[in-house]
């Protein structure tokens, strides 16, 4: 089976959603021999890639005589490019990397609030960055969109045959702002295919998310179960079990037990 990063799928750029006939400078992350760029230039537009790999930049892409720039670059250290530059942007099966700590020095959140945070900037008003990318996990998703959201993106996830293990993909569709001031996201495929060779799973297709941080609420939950638990009756629990383990000291019970205290100024 061929890996992702060697494919070509043209549907990435279809995303993109860039104007017809219009030539748009686009942004390939994570570029590899620079088979995304072919499409890219088969549909009339301008391409730079970038890549950490020294090997696929030199030994595969220059020999083929690829058209479009290239850069040596780790994206997790972000990029110097001047604000606006990119009509788009695309990324096949790396996003996942930025999730693992390679090196000690390695902070996955760091590293991708670094990258969405100098890719928004990159990016004109209204251009989109779509990402094909394989998560090991939710948290992993829940991380990455996070992260995206705090830099300025909107957007959400998009999956392709999401009954199909086989077929499935996931797309990270960001929006680096918004003309009309909302964002419709595009419909996944494979939503209504019947002929389904793997289990059926009960995950959605598409995942939309708001400007909002998605917020750990238990550490509050807990908080609020110890405070409302923390009655006269429980005060008083606590004080005969102290009694019986033979602590001195312990007050003595009375009506103000647990009272409720007014704020003194």
């Amino acid at each position: 089976m061929s890996r992702p990063e060697h494919l070509a799928p043209p549907e990435i750029a279809k995303l993109l959603n860039l104007p017809p006939n219009t030539t748009c400078y686009i942004l390939d992350i994570g570029c590899g021999s620079g088979l995304s760029g072919e499409i890219i230039e088969e549909e009339g537009h301008v391409w730079v890639g970038m890549d950490i790999a020294p090997s696929m930049l030199i030994e595969v892409a220059l020999e083929c005589e690829v058209e479009g720039d290239l850069f040596l670059q780790d994206i997790g250290q972000g990029m110097a490019f001047r604000p606006g530059t990119f009509d788009g942007a695309i990324s096949i099966s790396v996003l996942q990397w930025l999730c693992n700590a390679d090196h000690s020095s390695h902070n996955p959140k760091s590293r991708l609030t670094r990258f969405f945070s100098t890719l928004y900037s990159s990016l004109r008003r209204g251009a989109r960055a779509i990402f094909q990318f394989y998560p090991e996990n939710d948290a992993q998703c829940e991380l990455i969109m996070n992260v995206a959201m705090r830099c300025g993106f909107e957007g959400g996830l998009l999956i392709d045959y999401p009954n199909s293990k086989k077929a499935k993909k996931y797309y990270l569709c960001l929006f680096a702002g918004s003309q009309a001031g909302k964002v419709e996201m595009p419909k996944a495929l494979g939503e209504d295919e019947r002929e389904v060779e793997d289990d059926v799973d009960d995950e959605p297709s598409q995942v939309a998310y708001s400007n909002e941080r998605i917020k750990d609420r238990r550490k509050n939950s807990s908080k609020q179960r110890r405070k409302s638990v923390k009655d006269k009756d429980w005060v008083i629990h606590k004080k005969e079990v102290a009694r019986l383990r033979g602590q001195n000291n312990v007050p003595a019970d009375s009506k103000y037990t647990a009272r409720n205290r007014k704020p003194r100024f």
